[in-house]
C-alpha cells in the first residue's frame, strides 16, 4: 500500500499540473480575458505603458482599454515627429517690443527669449528635429536660434534648423499666413522620413512635455491632435474655441470672425480654448494643404476647421498648467515679475527636471556693491553700485548707478558695455548719456528695453496714472499702466516720465 500511494501521488500531481497548464492557454486565447491580463500587467508595471494625459472633471483623456498596442512597436519619438514653430504675424500685441524683433525674440526673465520655452518643450521630449518658420523682423530671431541651438541637446541627428521667408519663380509673394508657409515649405520639411509633424506658435510661455500629446495621439489613432486649455480662460487667446464631444473628439470650431460661444470653457456644452498647438499626421497635413484647401493661409481657421468638415478625426489634448500667450503688454510685463516672486504661480525658470536651454554667454558674474536687492533676478554681466532693487528682472549687462531705486520693472539690459559717449549724434540728440540707468534715477511699474540710455535724476513712475499714452518720439510709450522706454532710446538727464 505504501509503495503504491508513493507511486500515484506524484503522478496525481503531474496530472493535474498539465491540465492547469491546457486551461491557461485556452483562456489566453479568449480576447476578454487577455485584455483583463494586459491590464493587470500594466498595474504590475510591466514595459507597457500608461496614458500620460491629464485627467478632470471638465474633460477626460481618450479611453485606452480598446488600444493595447505598446509604444516600443512606434518608431521612437525623435525619428518619427519633427516641430514646426512659428514666428509671430505682422500684428503684435507687443510692440513697441516688436518695432525691431518679433515676439520669439522678445528678452525675459533676464537671461532667456520667449522662443527659448518652446524649443526647450522640444528637447526635453525628445524632439530633436525643428523648423523654425520666421518672417517678420526676423533678424534677431534668426540669429539666436541658429548661435543657441547648435546641437544643444539635440544629438547626432537633431537641428535647429530656421526657414526664413522667401520668394521663388513659382510664387513670388512673402509667406501669406502659417498655412502658407508651411505649404510652401513642404519640400524641405519632407526630407527626412517622419510621420507627424508638430505645428507650435513660437512666443508662448509654458512647459509641456510633448511626448504625453503624441502618445495620445498614437493611441487614438487621430489625423490630428489639438491641445486645449482644459481651464476657464478669461479671454480668447485668437486660435478659436473647439466644440469637444464625450470621446473627446473635435467636433467644430468657432474663431473671432463667427464669434465665441457664450458657453466657453463650461461643462454644458464642451467648448475649450485652443493654444494653437497642433499634431497632425504627415500624410494629412500634405493632403489637406495641396489637395484640399491649397488656398488657406492659416492654420486654426481655415486648415483645422477643413479637417473637421471633411470627417478627418481631430482629437483634443487637455492641457492643465501655466500657460500664457503674451496677449499683451500687461501680460508680458506680469509674467516677468512672476518669475521675480519667492512663491512662483507663474512659470518656473528655475525648473530643474525640465531645463530651459537659451544661448550661452561668455559673460562675467555680476558685480554688486554697496547694493540692496530682494526678490529679484540678476541678469549676468551686471554691474549694479549703491542702488536699491526691489522686485524686478535686471537683464544682461545692465549698468546701474549710485543712487538708483527699481521697483517692479524689467530692465532688459544691453548688448555692450559703455560708460562715456562724450558729443553729440547726427541726428543732433545728446549722446552724452551712457547706456545704463544713472546716478539717483528712479523706476517704479516700467519696462526698458535693451540699450536704453537712462541720464542722471530721471523719473519714471507715470505719476498721472496714464493707462495709454504714445510719446515714441520723446523715446518712451505706456501700454496697460506700463511705461515701456524703446530700445536704444535716450531719456535725458532729469526728466519726468
Amino acid at each position: 500500500m505504501a509503495f503504491l500511494t508513493a507511486r500515484l501521488v506524484p503522478s496525481l500531481f503531474t496530472f493535474f499540473i498539465n491540465i492547469s497548464i491546457v486551461i491557461m492557454v485556452i483562456m489566453m486565447q479568449h480576447p476578454q480575458f487577455n485584455a483583463v491580463y494586459l491590464q493587470r500587467k500594466t498595474k504590475l508595471g510591466t514595459s507597457l505603458p500608461r496614458i500620460h494625459c491629464r485627467r478632470s472633471q471638465k474633460i477626460r483623456c481618450a479611453n485606452s482599454q480598446h488600444h493595447h498596442q505598446s509604444i516600443s512597436q512606434f518608431p521612437p519619438i525623435n525619428q518619427s515627429v519633427a516641430a514646426i514653430i512659428f514666428g509671430d504675424g505682422s500684428e503684435s500685441r507687443l510692440y513697441p517690443l516688436t518695432k525691431r524683433r518679433s515676439e520669439g525674440a522678445i528678452p525675459i526673465a533676464a537671461n532667456y527669449r520667449l522662443i527659448d520655452a518652446v524649443v526647450s518643450n522640444c528637447i526635453n521630449s525628445s524632439i530633436s528635429k525643428i523648423y523654425a518658420l520666421t518672417q517678420f523682423n526676423s533678424t534677431t530671431l534668426n540669429s539666436h536660434l541658429s548661435r543657441a541651438y547648435s546641437g544643444a541637446g539635440l544629438g547626432t541627428e537633431g537641428f535647429v534648423e530656421v526657414i526664413a521667408a522667401y520668394q521663388s519663380l513659382e510664387d513670388k509673394r512673402w509667406f501669406q499666413g502659417n498655412a502658407d508657409a508651411v505649404r510652401r515649405c513642404l519640400w524641405v520639411l519632407e526630407e527626412y522620413p517622419v510621420t507627424e509633424f508638430l505645428i507650435l506658435p513660437g512666443h508662448h510661455l509654458y512647459r509641456m512635455d510633448y511626448r504625453e500629446l503624441v502618445e495620445l495621439h498614437w493611441r487614438s489613432e487621430a489625423d490630428i491632435t489639438a491641445a486645449v486649455l482644459n481651464a476657464a480662460w478669461d479671454q480668447d487667446p485668437g486660435f478659436g474655441s473647439l466644440k469637444i464631444n464625450d470621446e473627446n473628439r473635435v467636433v467644430d470650431l468657432k474663431d473671432k470672425s463667427t464669434g465665441n460661444p457664450n458657453c466657453q470653457n463650461t461643462f454644458d456644452c464642451h467648448w475649450f480654448s485652443s493654444m494653437g498647438i497642433y499634431l497632425i499626421n504627415r500624410d494629412a497635413m500634405i493632403k489637406l494643404l495641396k489637395e484640399s484647401f491649397p488656398g488657406a493661409n492659416d492654420f486654426s481657421s481655415e486648415v483645422i476647421r477643413g479637417a473637421i468638415s471633411t470627417g478627418m478625426k481631430v482629437q483634443a489634448y487637455p492641457f492643465d498648467g501655466y500657460w500664457e500667450d503674451m496677449r499683451s503688454i500687461g501680460a508680458f510685463y506680469q509674467a516677468n515679475m512672476e518669475s521675480a516672486k519667492k512663491y512662483n504661480r507663474g512659470f518656473n525658470f528655475f525648473e530643474t527636471d525640465s531645463l530651459l536651454y537659451t544661448l550661452p554667454r561668455s559673460l562675467p558674474p555680476s558685480v554688486v556693491t554697496d547694493s540692496v536687492i530682494t526678490e529679484s533676478i540678476i541678469g549676468d554681466g551686471c554691474i549694479l553700485n549703491r542702488c536699491k532693487i526691489t522686485g524686478a528682472v535686471v537683464g544682461t549687462r545692465t549698468r546701474i548707478k549710485d543712487g538708483a531705486v527699481i521697483e517692479d520693472s524689467v530692465i532688459i539690459g544691453s548688448d555692450v558695455y559703455q560708460t562715456d559717449v562724450p558729443g553729440n549724434s547726427g541726428d543732433g540728440k545728446c549722446m552724452s548719456v551712457p547706456i545704463g540707468i544713472g546716478e539717483n534715477t528712479r523706476i517704479r511699474k516700467a519696462i526698458v528695453d535693451k540699450n536704453a540710455r537712462i541720464g542722471k535724476n530721471v523719473t519714471i513712475v507715470n505719476p498721472d496714472n496714464v493707462r495709454e499714452g504714445d510719446r515714441e518720439d520723446q523715446g518712451y510709450v505706456i501700454r496697460d499702466g506700463i511705461v515701456v522706454v524703446l530700445r536704444c532710446a535716450v531719456i535725458p538727464d532729469g526728466s519726468i516720465l
